[in-house]
């Protein structure tokens, strides 16, 4: 089995709690309370996002496109 690393965004939700999505994987997102919460349901998510990948013999999306950056500006 490979072990693939993906990028995630982690959001603070405005009701409480956080929610994530995964900019290489279009359309995965996922959701918890805590921080520890939204990255365990992050792997099930992307797991479960890969299956359906593989089900359909489509290439794996690879992370390699997203690169995360701050950038500072004057206010």
């Amino acid at each position: 089995m490979k072990i693939m690393e993906y990028t995630v965004v982690i959001h603070k939700a405005e009701e409480g709690g956080y929610w994530l999505e995964v900019p290489a994987l279009e359309g995965c997102f996922t959701q918890g309370e805590t921080m520890n919460e939204v990255l365990n349901n992050a792997k099930e998510a992307i797991s479960l996002y890969l299956e359906g990948f593989q089900e359909l013999g489509q290439e794996i999306p690879k992370d390699d496109a997203v690169t995360v950056e701050k950038v500072g500006v004057a206010v």
